[in-house]
């Protein structure tokens, strides 16, 4: 895209806006942020590379709440991060290369197993906290998990807080507050590892990233202060809703 229009902020602002506000909250604002950018005309490559600017700047400040509230607990949390970044690095560096009907293929499988997950009635309710013994497994499986969804993220996106919820609240066996605030660190790994690829490929437009960044960020502020003080009541609806919309995005609705 080489002109951008006051459409194009208009239809995309407030809808990455929006995307804050429920990636905040229960993760998977990329599943509203990204169509914003391609329903405002962007080829797909700049899409999700301007979308990495604007999630990058909001999962930032969420992710300093989140620190604030000691929510994170960052030697726990550094393995993880590592993994992310190794995984995100190779996700981005793919998605220059694959065309995104590959991952759309993908999707259609992963997106029953996901939705299979949050539906169980014991997958994302608030557990006990983690037993000293039980740390370490907890941290290597919380690493793998992101590990592999980091190179999804870096790839394409749409669902990565989701998908990092569940990982670590069903398998790490962590409650979902402290799930949310480990995902929060992870995810902002990701974005940051994947922007940094997306910037060096020339595919980022500053101009409508820095834009959408800004209202990314009121959204996630907002968001990230009532998942603080609702905890599973607000995050389960929204991990429900966000699959609900990666359905329709992989199905072509919208």
């Amino acid at each position: 895209m080489d002109t951008l229009t006051i459409q194009t902020f208009a239809i995309v602002c407030p809808l990455v806006f929006l995307a804050g506000f429920v990636d905040a909250i229960g993760g998977g604002g990329g599943l509203i942020s990204l169509p914003a950018y391609l329903l405002a005309g962007l080829p797909a490559h700049q899409a999700i590379a301007t979308n990495k600017l604007s999630s990058t700047c909001g999962t930032a400040l969420a992710t300093a709440r989140f620190t604030y509230r000691g929510l994170i607990d960052w030697r726990l949390a550094l393995p993880s991060v590592a993994a992310a970044l190794l995984g995100a690095f190779t996700g981005a560096n793919l998605s220059l290369r694959v065309d995104s009907a590959v991952l759309e293929k993908i999707l259609y499988a992963v997106l029953p197993v996901t939705a299979l997950l949050v539906l169980r009635r014991d997958t994302l309710k608030d557990r006990v906290e983690i037993r000293a013994g039980t740390e370490r497994r907890s941290a290597l499986i919380a690493a793998a998990a992101s590990l592999v969804i980091g190179v999804y993220d870096g790839f394409y996106g749409p669902g990565t807080g989701t998908f990092l919820i569940i990982a670590f609240s069903l398998f790490a066996a962590m409650d979902v507050r402290t799930a949310n605030g480990r995902c929060k660190a992870v995810n902002l790994t990701t974005n940051v590892t994947s922007l940094m690829v997306f910037l060096h490929g020339g595919q980022v437009l500053l101009p409508l990233g820095l834009a959408a960044a800004a209202c990314n960020m009121l959204g996630n502020y907002l968001g990230s202060g009532l998942a603080l003080s609702s905890g599973t009541k607000i995050t389960r609806p929204i991990i429900l809703f966000v699959l609900a919309l990666l359905l329709l995005r992989v199905a072509g609705v919208y």
